[in-house]
């Protein structure tokens, strides 16, 4: 490699480490953020780097392995089992949004060849992006999911006959297009006949042989082999690396090494394509954008309109309901990775002109910048869009329909929130035959429980009248099922003016609010992290041969001292960050007396560390660990205290033994 293709491969490497960090803590995609890398970077940039056919090739096998990894997890079965969403509402999306493409490109001039390029990065979204937040935010098993997953499905097999047709596509091409696209196709067929044939009769085989040695080296070196054959395979015969890739992926996704493969290959495929996209974002002429702004924000507001009322109405015509629909709509509505492999691969065949490149380059990165927050707030944009008289809540409607459902309801339970935790609640207490009214939030949820017979209801529980016609009065317990922590403390705060008696039961994510919670009203607070702890090491311990009735008294004594000794913790980088903001929060700190400390050969108890509001919950010694020192236990150099307290309480703590004050009251 030249000296200069390795100075610029280590200068990307450096700006993407320091990039994807401080994107990862902002919860964004590391895909932006690496297009941000090229975009600053590159000779439209600040010109730290310069496009050299080295880099550019090198980028071109981030879209090798990506193709790779998609043929890898292509899967038979999970197509056959959504194959109505898949080749229904996929099949419809791309080929609808391609042709409306297509249709305003031919209307603006642009010819027919370059318009079938464009109608095919348009149609594509990213996967990688729509899973993943999906998958955080709870939603890949919900209607619109689901409808967004299969479509993906469909994108990811759509993007093959791009890759075969956009070669033919950039050449010269003097006869008829529908010839040529059909020789294109037909080269296609042959390539993926002749790698599929030797998958089954060679490599199979041939990869039997190669784990029988055992040698992880071997295993790696022979994937490489065959991931980067069939891409040099499929480019002799005038296709894409890309194809080629993908076939392989699909080839060796049919065996029983799919699973080892894929673990050897991620290394690879994660660097490349983060190069591919540093490479796509120097592309972008970000001095140029001035003179293209204008057809930039066309294109851009024709893709995520277009892509969106499409997929909209297709949905509707398959019967999905119209929130549903709009949501998987909005979800799908930026461009994806796979728009810029097409676009990458039509720029190395000179298929589109530059200015029509940047125009087409810009809008999908631009695209891609606004997909997180498409995706994350797409519930709220959809009931903003579909305001309609089925979406819009009256609130004297709301009130007298709270006050039937809990009608004739006597010392009942109320649930605030009817997600998972809250739906786990009502099935225990309906074992029980105790009574229970929900409120909640989400029309969708409250319609399919009250379609199934249960007592819930849409509600702003933290609406003090809500809560009342809800029966509060003559409620038993009320139950904050979700872990917001402001509305939890709303409601409180207005309950407990009510009804000062009332047993309160709050959920909160970990110990951080437990103070606050209990300070403000609450009669118990369950912190999800610490009931997991308790939970787990309850178990271990039955497990460990400890008698139940001793496992059954630790748990019963942890949870009445409020946690207090799973709350005693090690502080970590989190803990560090929230020191100003919980000054109270207890923690554990450890400390080694140094030998000329003015302590040593004195007792534990001369130290009055109490009057700090510390306590020792340990002393190491020579290696031993003894809980719960006694008072008169003799300090030593080299001794290490474990102390608890509070953050300052332990700084004070520590500063005291350190310098060798003989007692907190000095």
């Amino acid at each position: 490699m030249a000296l200069g293709t390795l100075h610029n491969v280590l200068i990307l490497l450096l700006i993407a480490v320091a990039v994807v960090i401080f994107f990862r803590r902002l919860n964004l995609p590391p895909i932006l953020g690496y297009l941000l890398v090229g975009t600053m970077a590159g000779p439209y940039g600040f010109a730290w780097i310069t496009q050299s056919d080295s880099t550019h090739n090198l980028a071109q096998f981030g879209v090798v392995f990506l193709m790779f990894t998609i043929g890898l997890e292509f899967s038979l079965s999970k197509l056959i089992a959504m194959r109505n969403v898949v080749f229904g509402l996929g099949s419809l999306q791309v080929i609808g949004t391609t042709l409306i493409t297509v249709a305003c490109a031919f209307w603006l001039g642009v010819p027919g060849k370059h318009a079938i390029v464009i109608g095919g990065i348009v149609a594509m979204s990213s996967t990688a992006i729509v899973t993943k937040q999906l998958t955080d935010q709870l939603e890949l098993n919900t209607e619109h999911g689901r409808a967004a997953l299969g479509i993906l499905l469909f994108q990811d097999l759509a993007v093959i006959p791009f890759l075969i047709l956009i070669p033919s596509l950039g050449g010269e091409v003097n006869t008829n297009l529908f010839v040529s696209l059909g020789f294109a196709f037909g080269k296609g067929l042959i390539a993926m006949l002749a790698i599929l044939a030797i998958g089954r009769w060679v490599l199979r085989p041939v990869f039997h042989e190669i784990a029988l040695s055992r040698s992880m080296e071997l295993f790696t070196l022979s994937v490489l082999l065959v991931t980067l054959g069939a891409a040099t395979l499929t480019e002799d015969m005038g296709l894409s690396l890309a194809l080629g890739a993908f076939l392989a992926g699909m080839m060796l996704g049919e065996t029983e090494f799919r699973h080892q493969v894929e673990v050897n290959i991620r290394p690879f495929r994660d660097v490349l394509l983060g190069l591919f996209f540093i490479t796509i974002g120097t592309l972008l002429n970000i001095r140029g954008l001035s003179s293209i702004w204008g057809w930039v924000l066309l294109l851009l507001l024709t893709m995520i309109i277009a892509k969106c009322s499409v997929t909209y109405f297709i949905c509707r015509l398959l019967k999905l309901p119209s929130k549903s629909a709009l949501r998987t709509g909005i979800l799908l509505a930026h461009g994806g990775e796979f728009g810029f492999a097409i676009l990458s691969l039509a720029f190395a065949t000179d298929l589109l002109s530059s200015t029509l490149n940047q125009i087409v380059l810009a809008a999908l990165v631009f695209s891609m910048a606004l997909s997180p927050l498409l995706i994350r707030y797409n519930g709220l944009l959809s009931r903003f869009i579909l305001f309609s008289e089925h979406n819009r809540i009256d609130p004297n409607e709301t009130f007298e329909t709270v006050t039937e459902t809990a009608a004739g309801l006597q010392k009942h339970v109320i649930i605030c929130g009817y997600g998972r935790v809250g739906q786990n609640i009502g099935r225990i207490l309906e074992k029980q035959s105790i009574e229970f009214i929900a409120l909640d939030l989400d029309p969708s949820r409250v319609q399919n429980a009250r379609l199934a017979g249960e007592r819930v209801t849409y509600g702003e529980t933290s609406n003090l009248e809500i809560l009342v016609a809800a029966g509060l009065k003559h409620a038993n317990a009320l139950v904050i099922s979700f872990a917001d922590h402001a509305i939890s403390l709303k409601i409180l705060q207005q309950v407990r003016k009510e009804m000062p008696h009332l047993p309160i039961l709050v959920r909160s994510r970990d110990d951080s609010d437990l103070i606050t919670l209990h300070e403000h009203g609450a009669t118990e607070v369950i912190p999800e992290t610490l009931e997991a702890s308790l939970a787990l090491a309850s178990h271990l311990l039955i497990l460990m041969g400890v008698p139940v009735a001793k496992v059954l008294r630790l748990t019963r004594d942890t949870r009445r001292t409020r946690y207090q000794l799973l709350r005693q913790v090690f502080p970590d980088q989190q803990f560090i960050s929230l020191d100003d903001t919980d000054p109270d929060r207890e923690q554990l700190l450890a400390v080694t007396l140094p030998e000329n400390s003015g302590i040593i050969g004195r007792s534990l108890g001369e130290l009055q560390l109490e009057q700090l509001h510390v306590t020792t919950t340990a002393i190491r010694r020579g290696g031993i660990r003894g809980p719960d020192p006694e008072p008169d236990t003799q300090l030593r150099a080299g001794d290490v205290l474990v102390l608890a307290g509070a953050h300052t309480s332990l700084e004070r703590a520590e500063k005291l033994l350190l310098e060798g004050i003989t007692s907190a009251a000095a």
